[in-house]
């Protein structure tokens, strides 16, 4: 029986494998704060990531910081990680053109997210 849903892609509830082959991406899920002091990693959010923006949430600017902060975290270019859900909430989806295991990786280096 075959199904469209994302397959996890391991146990952080944040991370997901979409897609098939060339077209399969990492996808993560992400909460933000906006207009914090600083962009930074604080924990979790109903099992997303949770991320204070050091930018307003007006024109598209915690996107584009989100997008900025993420790019450099995973060490990739910012045409690597697309929105894919939540441009204008703060439950926000985005896939990276990286392996899942490049950001298990980063994931379990995250002092934050430890138990």
């Amino acid at each position: 029986m075959s199904t469209n849903a994302p397959k996890p892609a391991s146990s952080w509830p944040c991370l997901r494998i979409d897609g098939k082959g060339k077209a399969q991406r990492t996808v993560l899920d992400i909460s933000v704060s906006p207009n914090a002091k600083k962009t930074e990693l604080v924990g979790w959010h109903d099992g997303a990531l949770r991320v204070r923006l050091a930018a307003p949430p007006v024109d598209g600017a915690a996107n584009d910081a989100l997008r900025k902060w993420l790019a450099q975290e995973m060490g990739i270019p910012q045409n690597q990680v697309t929105l894919l859900r939540g441009a204008s909430g703060r439950r926000k989806q985005w896939a990276l053109d990286i392996p899942a295991e490049q950001v298990e990786a980063w994931l379990a280096s995250q002092t934050t997210l430890q138990n």
